[in-house]
């Protein structure tokens, strides 16, 4: 079993609600590690930033992941900085990848780069513009098809993906 779709990108790119589209457009179910995480946890991914650091979170998400790439046949979105572990990128090899991605401007209009998001407590806007930097080329590498999402709605990104996969609508 794996799944049918695997969504990929930066925090507040729109995974989640894509995610939830190419799901009931497929006619499978739909699953976040994030959220996986935080069922688990019993707190936010925020929180376990805070209290454990990035590195003990990246080994939840690296478990997290790989449970879901084996469990689930839907469409899976992944947390934004799920790919920065390697052997999730192998995993990763040979299944259908979309990477959402946007410009630092559609991020700031989608997430306000507030400091909810761990990672961009600081200066967001700077801190955003890293991240991509040190993370695009992962993204790319494991994707099968990159979308942008700049200026397009959840529906038209979910109709730009489908297309890019040659997937069949349920």
């Amino acid at each position: 079993m794996s799944p049918r779709v695997v969504l990929v990108g930066p925090m507040g790119v729109g995974k989640s609600t894509v995610g939830q589209l190419l799901a009931g457009r497929l006619g499978v179910g739909y699953r976040d590690t994030d959220d996986d995480i935080v069922a688990a946890q019993g707190r936010s991914v925020a929180e376990i930033f805070v209290d454990e650091g990035e590195s003990a979170f990246r080994a939840i998400e690296k478990a997290a992941v790989l449970r879901a790439l084996a469990e689930h046949n839907g469409v899976l979105a992944l947390g934004g900085g799920a790919i920065l572990d390697e052997d999730t990128r192998v995993a990763l090899a040979g299944l259908p990848v979309v990477y959402l991605s946007m410009d630092v401007e559609e991020a700031v209009k989608r997430t306000g780069l507030n400091t909810a998001r761990p990672l961009l407590a600081v200066n967001p806007r700077k801190q955003w513009r890293e991240l991509m930097e040190a993370r695009r080329h992962l993204y790319e590498q494991v994707a099968t098809a990159v979308v942008a999402t700049d200026g397009r709605s959840p529906e038209e990104v979910t109709e730009v993906a489908l297309d890019a996969l040659e997937l069949k609508q349920a």
